[in-house]
């Protein structure tokens, strides 16, 4: 209760003119703030930058504030709105989000299967092994870690040592000049 009584004293005394309560209010709720943001974000530069937005939105609305009302779910619901719309404007979402526990990726996985499969649809067998003979050794490596011996993303990472990200964006970069070399040919 002590709770309440102390955010709606500060408020009024910010409403009065006090603008060190202001303050205050921000600093008591700042972290938990940024918390709740960092966790719907998943960015530490986003989720800065929406808390000072819900900061700013506060300030600018705390007269139309309903002073019966307890100011933590008030501010809470702000963050959420806000974080909300900021996902909603980036509309990405990493395709890592997708991932299950052994780092498989049914989202990537057949996204970046078709082409390939497209690829061997539309070209000759003699087509292909030309293309893949315009290949560097580890993207070979890759094409056919992938796509003869079935092996998942992250297999094939732990198998080049590097990051998963680091081997779908080359295996994505693979796929689209081996397309390019297709059409050439």
């Amino acid at each position: 209760m002590s709770e309440i009584l102390l955010d709606s004293e500060l408020i009024k005394k910010y409403l009065n003119g006090d603008g060190s309560a202001l303050e205050i209010l921000i600093a008591k709720y700042l972290k938990l703030i940024y918390s709740f943001v960092y966790n719907n974000v998943g960015s530490q530069t986003d989720a800065e930058d929406i808390t000072q937005e819900v900061f700013v939105k506060v300030w600018k609305n705390l007269k139309k504030f309903d002073q019966k009302k307890n100011f933590k779910p008030w501010v809470f619901q702000i963050a959420k709105n806000t974080s909300i719309d900021f996902l909603r404007k980036k509309k990405s979402i990493p395709f890592s989000k997708f991932e299950n526990e052994k780092g498989q990726n049914p989202l990537v996985d057949n996204i970046a299967a078709k082409p390939l499969n497209l690829i061997e649809k539309l070209s000759d067998e003699k087509t292909v092994m030309a293309v893949m003979g315009t290949l560097t050794q580890n993207e070979q490596k890759i094409i056919t870690m992938r796509h003869t011996d079935g092996m998942s993303f992250k297999e094939i990472a732990e198998e080049f040592n590097e990051s998963i990200n680091t081997v779908k964006s080359r295996y994505r970069r693979v796929l689209g000049n081996m397309r390019k070399n297709i059409k050439q040919n």
